[in-house]
């Protein structure tokens, strides 16, 4: 059975890798309305989190939540990103659109 989970686990990272897009934040800025975006820290891997949240792994959210390395954006920091119109890696796990900042390296 712990094969089948982990296959499942990987199938699933697998499928939130080919829909991970980097898109600009003017584009999300409906989304952000609805409260649907979940802004995940620089430190942590966005598909990782994002297969958390596809397979509703809450015990292992709530700590990251509890610290705020998975978090709704601050009104603060989405007006930064709409001004700076800033590009950000994105994945949609419904119903959230998962965020995160593209690294100055990966932007060269």
């Amino acid at each position: 059975m712990l094969e089948n989970t982990t296959i499942e686990f990987e199938s699933i990272k697998h499928k939130l890798h080919s829909e991970t897009a980097r898109i600009h934040w003017h584009e999300l800025q409906r989304f952000f309305a609805q409260g649907a975006v979940m802004q995940i820290s620089s430190n942590l891997d966005l598909i990782e989190i994002a297969t958390l949240f596809a397979e509703d792994k809450v015990d292992q959210l709530e700590p990251l939540l509890q610290c705020l390395d998975v978090r709704q954006p601050s009104n603060d920091q989405a007006r930064q990103w709409y001004v700076d119109n800033t590009e950000l890696w994105s994945v949609v796990v419904a119903p959230y659109v998962l965020v995160q900042e593209i690294s100055k390296a990966a932007k060269n």
